[in-house]
């Protein structure tokens, strides 16, 4: 009794060799069809870490800086009229259990210029401001050049220049002077860039003495630094205005600097989404070119197909041959982009100074969604190829 004949089953490196023979046989379009993927794939891992990247390095910055700093700022009553800050307002805030530290700067009229021949409307942008020693401190900045104001400094005709300031004035080393007013002034420091407070990169700053004696300066602060415990940040936040200014805590506006920082996040988060969304749009278009050279693969290849079924290969053979083929193009691409945005994250991270952050994550979904990608175009090829006729495709009609 003579058994029925059954199609053998092709084991997995068959299928595997199979799919390999069409991209081997047509390598040129192969890349090409390949460097479509490749640029969506490296676009979304290459966002991706660098959008991580970024949030890594900004957090890091936050930590260093500290999100416990508070600003309280005179601005106007419920009258529209504009407020004062009470003299002692330092000393006020200073007494609320969780501060830690507390300290002032103070808006004054002088105009500064970079010499007495430079007309006085001219001020390069700069602004001046009466400073407490302890600023600083507060702050957390540092001296590039020369010396912040001391208790014999603050009384004198000397200034500290914040780092724009004196970029704008020409100032490149200490013991240079500067006119405020028709007051000729030493400049005995230049600061650090001040990421937390950026205004005072733009300001001259002198003692709270110095700007009494010299520039009519009444006492009154403009606005108030204080950083507390970070657990009591919330709590004094909002108290602060109250406390400044008793009665009349409208006209203080409490604001916290790092919030700037965060915002930046979240700006940067919004501008990750549109470019993951380019990416996509890429990987969309790459998708459309592996399922082109799909097709053409499939026509140029109808004898091949008719020989094979010819030989006893089924239907399913052939289907898994052409999906195969399509998905190991679709994985190229993949695994090509994924590293090409790896390296371009490394790359733009190390010229920035951040630690390079690549999400496992985002590696792994690039090769996932290549995959779909590849399923997605090279199915309807697969399943054309499958119903051509042994007859009909060798006969090349």
């Amino acid at each position: 009794m003579r058994s029925e004949l059954k199609p053998a089953r092709l084991s997995l490196p068959d299928i595997l060799r199979l799919g390999a023979v069409g991209l081997r046989a047509r390598r040129a379009r192969v890349v090409l069809s390949a460097l479509g993927i490749a640029i969506g794939i490296a676009t979304m891992v290459a966002v991706v870490g660098l959008s991580e990247s970024s949030r890594a390095d900004l957090m890091a910055r936050l930590d260093r800086l500290g999100t416990n700093l508070l600003t309280a700022e005179a601005s106007e009553d419920e009258k529209g009229m504009p407020v004062k800050l009470p003299k002692n307002a330092v000393a006020m805030v200073e007494r609320v259990g969780p501060v830690l530290h507390a300290t002032a700067t103070a808006d004054i009229d002088a105009r500064i210029r970079r010499s007495d021949v430079v007309p006085q409307e001219r001020t390069a942008g700069v602004i001046s401001q009466a400073v407490r020693l302890d600023l600083l401190s507060t702050l957390g900045g540092q001296v590039a050049k020369g010396t912040w104001l001391n208790p014999a400094g603050e009384r004198l005709p000397t200034t500290v220049l914040g780092s724009v300031a004196a970029e704008r004035l020409g100032i490149t080393r200490t013991g240079e002077t500067i006119m405020m007013n028709e007051t000729r002034m030493v400049v005995i420091g230049i600061l650090e860039p001040i990421e937390l407070v950026p205004t005072l990169d733009r300001v001259a700053m002198v003692g709270f003495p110095a700007a009494e004696r010299h520039f009519g300066f009444d006492g009154h602060p403009t606005t108030v630094f204080e950083r507390s415990t970070d657990a009591s940040v919330d709590d004094v936040r909002a108290i602060l205005a109250r406390t400044i200014s008793p009665g009349n805590e409208a006209g203080v506006k409490v604001s916290r600097p790092s919030d700037a920082l965060a915002a930046k996040a979240a700006t940067d988060e919004g501008l990750t989404n549109l470019m993951l969304g380019l990416g996509a749009v890429a990987l969309l278009v790459g998708g459309v070119g592996v399922a082109n050279t799909m097709v053409i693969s499939v026509l140029e290849r109808r004898q091949e197909i008719g020989l094979r079924r010819s030989l006893g290969a089924t239907r399913n053979a052939i289907r898994l041959q052409f999906l195969t083929e399509s998905l190991l193009l679709s994985a190229l691409g993949g695994v090509t982009g994924a590293l090409l945005g790896a390296a371009a994250t490394y790359a733009f991270a190390w010229v920035q100074g951040w630690t390079a952050v690549v999400p496992p994550w985002s590696m792994a979904g690039g090769l996932a969604a290549t995959l779909v990608i590849g399923v997605v175009a090279g199915l309807y090829p697969a399943i054309r190829a499958s119903r051509l006729h042994p007859t009909v495709a060798l006969n090349g009609s």
